[in-house]
């Protein structure tokens, strides 16, 4: 259960939210590695009565379209435009966590799911904004053993943990913390209410090449 679908920041299709937009950072402070937190920009925007969403991460931008269900990835240094015939959630991935978007792993990948157990903690008030919060408790699968070495008892991978809290107005998450073996992330949004942003924000530049994923 990846924290994109945690948080509803890919919009119910049949959900009518206002326009909105959430200026994240994520700070990632890995459990091996010496030296300060790296930080990460993320930029949400969502229009179109909820059915349309963008978030901008690094080069790449993820637009999506409820309506059509598709999802556009665009690669603003190669200036390519690749088109997903399904919503596919936004990777808001940061570097040396692979397989763990956001801290939780994709319960439609191949293998035995994932067990998840869901706590609700109520309402508080962040940063100004009220806020309603779940705890995901998350048990990974054991993995497979390597072709030819015989299955041996092994103890279960730690888990894997989510506090995530949403803005109860907007539906946009305002402060997620994963922790896990890799360490801890913790993403931290400003949530606000905007007009109706233009058009041109969810559609593929006209210099960019489209390629059909």
């Amino acid at each position: 259960m990846p924290w994109y679908s945690v948080g509803a920041v890919i919009p119910d299709p049949k959900s009518k939210l206002p326009p909105a937009c959430a200026d994240c950072l994520t700070k990632l402070e890995m459990a091996y590695a010496s030296g300060p937190p790296q930080e990460f920009a993320t930029k949400l925007l969502r229009g179109a009565d909820g059915k349309l969403l963008r978030v901008d991460s690094g080069h790449l931008s993820y637009i999506t379209d409820m309506v059509k269900q598709q999802t556009t990835v665009l690669d603003h240094v190669k200036k390519e435009a690749r088109i997903f015939s399904a919503v596919q959630p936004p990777q808001l991935q940061v570097p040396g966590m692979p397989g763990l978007p956001g801290g939780l792993p994709d319960l439609k990948a191949p293998g035995p799911p994932p067990k998840v157990s869901i706590k609700d903690l109520g309402k508080r008030v962040i940063e100004g904004v009220e806020a309603e919060g779940k705890k995901y408790l998350v048990q990974l699968p054991q993995p497979p053993p390597p072709p030819g070495m015989p299955q041996l008892p092994q103890p279960p991978p730690p888990p894997i943990e989510v506090e995530e809290w949403t803005s109860v107005k907007h539906k946009l998450p305002v402060l997620t913390k994963t922790t896990g073996p890799f360490g801890q992330q913790i993403r931290q949004c400003k949530v606000m209410d905007m007009a109706e942003p233009a058009a041109a924000v969810f559609q593929v530049p006209p210099d960019y090449k489209t390629i059909m994923g």
